[in-house]
């Protein structure tokens, strides 16, 4: 018969965790890959639906950032000077994953995780939020009024949160 230590699984479990961890990180500044990233859909010549979705590992204010960071970029390349959010919003979505911290072993009859209800182990939910934010973009040529609360210069936007940006690493 084999004798598996009881740690073993537990330690596997905690590696493997460890492993995913390193490769999580924030969204980058892209184009849509996996479904994490920033989309456009054109409407009118002067308007645009821009998105930006973000993993778990990306927050809120970055999401919009980078939400406003693209509504600059695609002013500019569209030849226009500021742009006007004519709606904007943030939408959350939360998930649970569901953690058993117990440990494998040979049961009476069977081989599989011991049951909470025998008092030899707990399950925890961790919750993970993703946020994906959107804008209906209304772009301008001219110089904007300054009593426009609601418009944005393109050029500043662009120079003001360049630094705040992270683009993909290049895959080698």
């Amino acid at each position: 018969m084999f004798n598996i230590p009881s740690r073993l699984p537990r330690i596997a479990a905690l590696a493997l965790l460890a492993g995913a961890a390193g490769c999580a990180s924030v969204t980058p500044y892209q184009p849509v890959d996996k479904g994490y990233g920033y989309s456009e859909q054109q409407i009118e010549k002067n308007r645009f639906r821009v998105s930006f979705a973000g993993n778990s590992d990306t927050p809120k204010q970055t999401v919009e950032t980078y939400l406003l960071f693209r509504a600059a970029e695609l002013t500019l390349k569209s030849g226009y000077d500021y742009f006007v959010l004519a709606s904007d919003s943030t939408d959350a979505s939360t998930t649970y994953l569901q953690n058993f911290d117990g440990f494998y072993g040979w049961g009476h009859y069977y081989w599989g995780p011991r049951s909470a209800f025998g008092g030899l182990g707990a399950s925890t939910a961790t919750p993970v939020t993703q946020y994906v934010a959107q804008a209906n973009v209304v772009m301008f040529t001219g110089q904007k009024k300054e009593s426009d609360v609601q418009a944005f210069d393109a050029r500043e936007v662009r120079k003001n949160l360049e630094p705040s940006i992270v683009r993909p690493v290049p895959k080698s």
